[in-house]
């Protein structure tokens, strides 16, 4: 794909306009370092582009402290670029009334909400951009059904792109994907028994 170009022209009756805007779902996947980083990079895309932005934590505790989060959290608030609204499972999730429950909620059944909030925005247009970090891990589980996944994103209305990441996508998904991403891991300072550092690795 040089400068951009595809190899080929489909033949499938759109134009280049339309085959250019048309919403894609994206996978970041694999066993190396970078696959939420990628996926936030498009969010700053998005947001430049003035796009509505939603995230979605799934599995990371309320206590990991993400350093894009802020800095896509002041973007969003900034008045410049799109909104960024950005919602934690760790935390229950924020539209979830905590008091009109009884008893903490399972992280299986935080994942299925997670995911019906997903499916409602999508019905909604809520957003242009969704991210759903590590979203693949609740499919692999079997908490979530990949082939409702698959159905739903490929239903979806208007022109929303859904970014998914995780280790271990299932190939029904991989399949589904417009642009699927396999991260591998050559070297990393862990081999090395190095921990995690600010800037690196949050």
């Amino acid at each position: 794909m040089p400068k951009g170009q595809p190899d080929a022209v489909p033949e499938d009756g759109l134009t280049t306009r339309q085959r250019r805007n048309r919403p894609l779902v994206v996978v970041h996947t694999g066993v190396g370092k970078g696959k939420s980083t990628a996926a936030f990079g498009l969010a700053l895309r998005a947001w430049n582009q003035g796009w509505p932005i939603g995230v979605f934590q799934f599995v990371k505790s309320a206590k990991w402290r993400v350093g894009e989060e802020r800095a896509l959290r002041v973007l969003g608030d900034s008045g410049e670029g799109g909104s960024v609204a950005w919602h934690k499972m760790g935390e229950g999730w924020s539209w979830i009334q905590r008091e009109a429950r009884e008893g903490e909620l399972s992280n299986e059944d935080k994942a299925r909400e997670g995911w019906e909030q997903v499916k409602r925005d999508l019905a909604a247009e809520t957003y242009r951009l969704y991210v759903l970090d590590e979203f693949v891990y609740p499919m692999v589980w079997g908490w979530v059904d990949t082939a409702e996944v698959v159905e739903v994103l490929a239903k979806r209305p208007g022109t929303q792109h859904v970014v998914l990441t995780g280790r271990n996508a299932p190939a029904e998904l991989v399949e589904f994907a417009d642009l699927v991403t396999d991260m591998s891991k050559v070297k990393h300072p862990m081999d090395a028994g190095q921990k995690g550092q600010r800037g690196i690795e949050w």
